[in-house]
């Protein structure tokens, strides 16, 4: 008798079908419905990009774990890793100044070739929103207050939304003046976690005493709206002092809203992706080791194609989403 050849996806690939294809499509239509209710317009970009979208100048995902491949003429293609710089290039292509500012939505899939967490799919689906043309703290608001209700709209109570201020870090750095290779280390600790890896870092160092000390106290500066004024008081320069402002005029809203209850905030909350300028978010819930969503600000992204704007916005994992809801017994 003949031998079957059974043919399998590639490792860290997925086939889905059955409940949880029909679960994945109720969810993503939930999702939609949130963006329609906060004027989002529908935006779809391609899947393949030219490899510069995301070149390392860029801020976006390392050039290592890109799906890299050529066309005919020779020029190099990536698989898109992020949305967010695929939107902005096709933002500053097709949109008159007379637009702004703009709000699109969308939806897809994402290929990051990482072999960061065991396990984690290298293709996944993303959903999102991004509020083109308002530098406001309003703005930054309005995008927390989508991504709340998203999630909420999906089935879930238990969950919430962290939020940084890359600008309090990047005022840190200014005013202690370390190298590029140093501020790497720091940041490598504060991800950790690390006050005590932080203190090692810098002994010995001829920085302020005081700085280091709030270096130190970064990766444990985090909790609800009264680390705002603990932050507040450590910080050394105008920069970092104008970022927990920005922070507290956003908090301010939030409670307008009724929504501050889902918020906390972290001072030693950092991104992977560089492009961020301001505000920085994930959105942690139980049930799955990984954020649900994910955003911030970037104010200067689209300058690199071409037309300045700012910008802020937000993904939302959609495998991580259904994983959370199944585990935590939600009808989808």
């Amino acid at each position: 008798m003949q031998s079957i050849r059974t043919i399998h996806t590639p490792d860290v690939f997925r086939d889905l079908y059955g409940k949880a294809r029909k679960e994945k499509t109720r969810l993503i239509g939930r999702l939609f419905e949130i963006f329609e209710k906060y004027g989002c317009d529908l935006i779809e970009t391609p899947s393949v990009e030219y490899f510069d979208v995301f070149a390392s100048d860029i801020g976006t995902t390392p050039s290592n774990e890109l799906y890299k491949f050529f066309d005919r003429d020779g020029n190099t293609l990536v698989l898109r890793p992020d949305f967010t710089p695929s939107i902005a290039r096709a933002v500053a292509m097709h949109f008159p100044e007379e637009s702004f500012p703009v709000r699109l939505c969308y939806g897809g899939n994402t290929f990051v070739n990482t072999a960061e967490y065991q396990g984690r799919l290298k293709e996944s689906t993303q959903m999102g929103v991004e509020f083109i043309g308002d530098a406001s703290a309003n703005a930054d608001a309005e995008v927390l207050s989508l991504t709340i209700d998203a999630l909420r709209a999906a089935g879930l109570s238990e969950f919430q939304v962290s939020v940084g201020q890359v600008d309090y870090f990047k005022g840190l750095m200014e005013t202690a003046n370390l190298s590029a290779e140093e501020e790497e280390e720091i940041r490598s600790e504060i991800s950790r976690k690390s006050g005590f890896g932080i203190g090692e870092l810098l002994a010995g160092s001829r920085l302020d005493p005081s700085l280091s000390r709030v270096l130190e106290r970064l990766p444990g500066l985090f909790g609800d709206a009264d680390i705002l004024k603990e932050a507040r008081e450590l910080a050394p320069c105008a920069r970092s002092r104008e970022a927990v402002e920005h922070l507290q005029e956003i908090h301010g809203l939030l409670t307008a809203r009724g929504l501050a209850n889902f918020v906390g905030y972290d001072f030693g909350l950092l991104s992977k992706y560089k492009y961020y300028t301001g505000i920085i978010f994930s959105a942690f819930t139980y049930g799955t080791g990984e954020p649900v969503a994910r955003g911030g600000r970037y104010d200067q992204l689209l300058g690199h194609f071409g037309r300045e704007e700012p910008a802020v916005g937000v993904g939302i994992s959609i495998d991580q989403l259904q994983t959370a809801c199944q585990r935590q017994g939600i009808s989808m």
